[in-house]
């Protein structure tokens, strides 16, 4: 029997910039992108962006563009062939999640839930 594969988690062009911009901003080439996946939020699971410049045992690194993205095993469960993105808004700016595995979103954007 073959080891299932790791699930995919893309990162957008705009993500990836915005990443890059704010790693430059802090002087340190070695920060990445976390994301993870708590329980709690109006849906029952929200999602936390972090940065971070060390790696876990149990971390999966996804790139883009020279950026990094980890993301730990138990949140990779949620987020298996999602992506982040970074979006500007009237209301401002922030990293997003687009997550096929969510049957429900609330209003804000943080939070979801699964089947």
């Amino acid at each position: 029997m073959s080891a299932s594969a790791t699930p995919e988690f893309g990162i957008t062009e705009n993500a990836a910039k915005r990443v890059a911009e704010l790693r430059a901003a802090e002087g340190n080439d070695g920060l990445m992108l976390r994301v993870a996946v708590d329980g709690g939020g109006c849906n029952g699971f929200q999602y936390r962006f972090d940065f971070d410049d060390a790696v876990n045992d149990d971390d999966t690194i996804f790139e883009r563009d020279g950026v990094k993205v980890v993301v730990d095993e138990i949140s990779l469960d949620f987020l298996g062939n999602a992506q982040v993105d970074f979006k500007q808004e009237l209301i401002g700016s922030y990293f997003a999640v687009e997550n096929p595995n969510a049957t429900s979103n609330c209003g804000c954007g943080t939070s979801f839930s699964v089947d």
